[in-house]
């Protein structure tokens, strides 16, 4: 088992990977930026060290303060968590080289994902259900591209291959549009990932978003999780997600899991990952895979009672899985509100001093946070400082005791999206099951 590892991340997933390290007897080590001097797990670590100013560019995304930091306190491997340098292949490589175990897949796998083209042929050749579209970059020549994009039909959406989170990509309702929606997506991923290859997918129009949990280890065993629904979004982020999906049924999640896990093994894939999913019409079709841990694990770990972070530490140690598919079960039903610091209305950032925060609880409930009264939300990082999530025998028992859960949380001093979740909890369609990704943001008037 690794003995001692640096937590190359912040905030609730910081103190989340602290919290099974410690269950686990592994020592950690908090990188933090000058900001960041009394986030919790930095309070809790058995190190720590300064890796920089406030900007992410010059601390969390500094890959050689990060590794020297590992150097300077003898530890064994690297837990990226998610965002920053996660799915960074270059920061892996780095790890490995430098002698450190990363804790998360190998960079050939992170780079084989990241890119869109190539992840999309990989799962082909798996046998994983795809969008109909260009089965490639686009080229230079026009009119091979207009056909293509009457033999897929319209609409259809001009995706940027090393895009992700909602940029590079323009939706096309019309012939006349094409060209010029090409020419201005290419040049928006040129500027934004600095590669410019876009590829062409068949618009789908209220699909909802269905996520598949994944573990292998490096010893040829594969499982998944079963799925999750994220279709609450606003401008392609997640706001609400629960597990399992509604309408989802046993013999689906059997025969998508099953093609996830022969993927995960076709590629030599390791640790945890999440198989991205449209889904309209009862047909799945992938989109992307996350080479790394998601913010919304919880609800997976709440319906199995498998412990995801404790397995990416294991696997990552060179233990084989100790639980097969036969072993996971799915228990009840577990649904997750992001906690911002935000505006409820405007979305803007709050950030400031929490002069009060209490914790909602009770049966089945779980706060992720990193937040306590007299915390100041630093104005540079992402907004989300929690994640409200409730489990019960079914999703009427969950729903309940979610609301249960928002009525009790307290956070004063900043604006929290709080209320926009109370809100979306008296939804008719959100309460009936089935929403698609546009309806929160038809919603709320924002298209």
């Amino acid at each position: 088992m690794l003995e001692k590892i640096v937590i190359a991340n912040r905030g609730e997933i910081a103190l989340r990977v602290l919290r099974a390290c410690r269950e686990m007897g592994i020592k950690t080590v908090a990188v933090h930026s000058t900001a960041d001097n009394n986030l919790k797990h930095v309070l809790l670590a058995d190190e720590t060290v300064c890796i920089g100013p406030p900007q992410s560019t010059a601390s969390y995304l500094n890959m050689p303060a990060i590794i020297s930091a590992a150097e300077v306190t003898d530890a064994t491997g690297i837990h990226p968590g998610y965002g920053f340098l996660s799915e960074n292949a270059d920061f892996a490589e780095r790890c490995e080289s430098s002698g450190f175990t990363f804790i998360g897949p190998k960079a050939d796998s992170i780079r084989l994902m990241g890119d869109k083209v190539s992840a999309i042929r990989a799962m082909k050749k798996a046998g994983v259900p795809c969008v109909p579209g260009s089965d490639g970059p686009l080229g230079d020549n026009p009119d091979e591209n207009m056909r293509l994009a009457r033999d897929i039909g319209y609409p259809i959406i001009i995706k940027a291959s090393g895009g992700g989170g909602g940029r590079g990509m323009r939706v096309v309702h019309a012939e006349a549009s094409l060209i010029a929606a090409i020419t201005v997506t290419k040049a928006e991923a040129r500027a934004a990932f600095g590669n410019d290859v876009v590829y062409m997918e068949k618009y789908l129009e209220k699909p909802r978003h269905i996520e598949f949990q994944v573990l292998a280890d490096t010893h040829g065993n594969a499982i998944h999780l079963g799925e999750r629904d994220c279709s609450m979004q606003r401008r392609h982020q997640k706001v609400i997600e629960e597990a399992p999906a509604p309408g989802i049924t046993a013999e689906q999640r059997k025969r998508i899991g099953e093609r996830c896990v022969n993927a995960c093994l076709e590629i030599g894939y390791r640790s945890a990952g999440t198989f991205e999913f449209l889904y309209e019409n009862d047909e799945f079709y992938f989109i992307e895979m996350n080479t790394r841990l998601q913010v919304e694990h919880p609800v997976t770990e709440m319906i199995t009672g498998v412990d995801i972070v404790r397995e990416q530490l294991r696997i990552a140690s060179g233990e084989e899985l100790r639980i097969r598919q036969d072993d996971v079960k799915i228990l009840g039903h577990a649904i997750e509100c992001r906690i911002n610091a935000e505006d409820p209305k405007t979305f803007m950032p709050s950030p400031g001093l929490v002069t009060l925060w209490h914790s909602p609880g009770g049966p089945g409930i779980r706060m992720e946070s990193h937040v306590y009264s007299g915390y100041k939300v630093p104005p540079y990082y992402d907004s989300m400082i929690g994640k409200l999530i409730a489990h019960g025998e079914n999703r009427d028992a969950a729903f309940a005791r979610m609301r249960n859960a928002l009525s009790e949380i307290v956070i004063e001093g900043i604006k929290t999206n709080v209320p926009l979740h109370q809100e979306i909890f008296q939804h008719a369609a959100f309460q009936a099951g089935g929403t698609d990704i546009h309806y929160l943001e038809k919603r709320l008037g924002l298209k």
